[in-house]
């Protein structure tokens, strides 16, 4: 898969380079020369350019990439103003770092597809959520096993987990299911909100748009993913 990174700090530089490892291509663009030479030998393609430019921002691979990732960190105009060129010119998908409570409201209020905070989430957890294409998000316990959401495969829908039969089969867990509502955010803007089921049990169906939090070795949950 393709992805632009826009923003070489810690956590957007960090996140190229952990994508680039697993096999992605990456392209990783900052304004700053000092950034784009440091990551110019672990990622892809690093570019040096203003992502507030529209010129020059259409002058990168944007409709074949599959995601844009905006990580700008330090200035919150330049993440905003990014965020807003990549929904103008209409990029598959559109990940935006928030930096502050508000900023996120305002990005909500654009309606970016995922919004991230690096504070709280590191860049290898976004890079293996990211890889798997129904991966919601990961929680890595150890460098084996991790806790994942997950959407719900088209083959599994309307069955049980007994059905299934995920220890037998898979060696996997499933902890939950969630569903997802529509909330509103402070500007009464709509957005997504999990809503947790509680403890699965064998008669659990599983159904349409679900999550299912599994946990197991990641090899394992790539597996049955990928299946």
């Amino acid at each position: 898969m393709k992805y632009v990174i826009i923003g070489l700090g810690n956590f957007g530089a960090s996140l190229a380079e952990e994508l680039t490892k697993i096999g992605h291509e990456v392209i990783g663009v900052d304004r700053n020369m000092g950034k784009v030479e440091m990551v110019k030998e672990t990622i892809t393609h690093s570019i040096c350019l203003d992502s507030t430019d529209e010129h020059a921002v259409k002058q990168l691979p944007l409709k074949d990439a599959d995601a844009v990732m905006i990580c700008i960190g330090e200035d919150e105009g330049a993440n905003l103003m990014s965020t807003a060129l990549m929904k103008k010119i209409g990029v598959k998908k559109l990940i935006s770092r928030a930096i502050t409570p508000l900023h996120q409201t305002v990005l909500e209020a654009m309606q970016v597809d995922e919004i991230v905070h690096p504070e709280q989430e590191t860049a290898t957890r976004w890079a293996k959520r990211l890889n798997i294409d129904c991966v919601v998000d990961s929680f890595e316990l150890t460098g084996e096993y991790s806790i994942v959401e997950a959407t719900v495969p088209e083959r599994l829908i309307g069955k049980s987990l007994i059905d299934i039969g995920f220890h037998q089969h898979y060696n996997l867990i499933v902890l939950t299911t969630m569903s997802i509502e529509e909330g509103k955010n402070m500007l009464g803007v709509n957005k997504k909100e999990n809503k947790i089921k509680g403890i699965a049990s064998p008669k659990t169906v599983l159904n349409k748009g679900e999550i299912m939090v599994l946990y197991g070795h990641m090899k394992d949950i790539e597996r049955f993913l990928e299946e």
